[in-house]
């Protein structure tokens, strides 16, 4: 399943606009309220918004489809990390085959993939560049 990062804009902008207007108020613009993924097993959050770059993506970035509650986006590296390349994000897709359970760090989700409970797929046309604070 290909997932377009406009896709992704347009459900962020559509959940900001939902949210109680005191909540809007007391945050930036395009923070995710409970951050927007994990990192190494500690939830991140983002600025600014993501933006479109097919084909160049250089950090790996895990769009979990269809997880348990509380599941979120998985990313491979951070700011303080070596490699860190300020959320320049090359897109997989991860559809489960089994039932599924929460992931949260890059090692999570090759494991998984490795024991056959999730299929790892590139999508580079979903590339983006969307950079995290820890």
């Amino acid at each position: 399943m290909k997932l377009r990062v406009s896709s992704l804009l347009s459900t962020v902008i559509v959940f900001l606009f939902w949210l109680p207007a005191t909540a809007q108020a007391d945050r930036p613009p395009f923070v995710f309220p409970d951050g927007c993924c994990y990192l190494d097993g500690v939830v991140v959050r983002t600025v600014v918004p993501p933006a479109a770059s097919p084909d160049a993506g250089r950090d790996n970035f895990y769009a979990v489809m269809g997880g348990v509650e509380g599941q979120k986006g998985v990313v491979a590296v951070g700011p303080g990390s070596a490699g860190y390349h300020g959320g320049d994000w090359k897109f997989h897709a991860v559809t489960w085959n089994v039932a599924p359970y929460l992931l949260t760090s890059e090692g999570a989700v090759l494991a998984a993939a490795a024991a056959g409970h999730v299929t790892i797929s590139l999508v580079p046309d979903n590339d983006f560049k969307c950079p995290i604070q820890r």
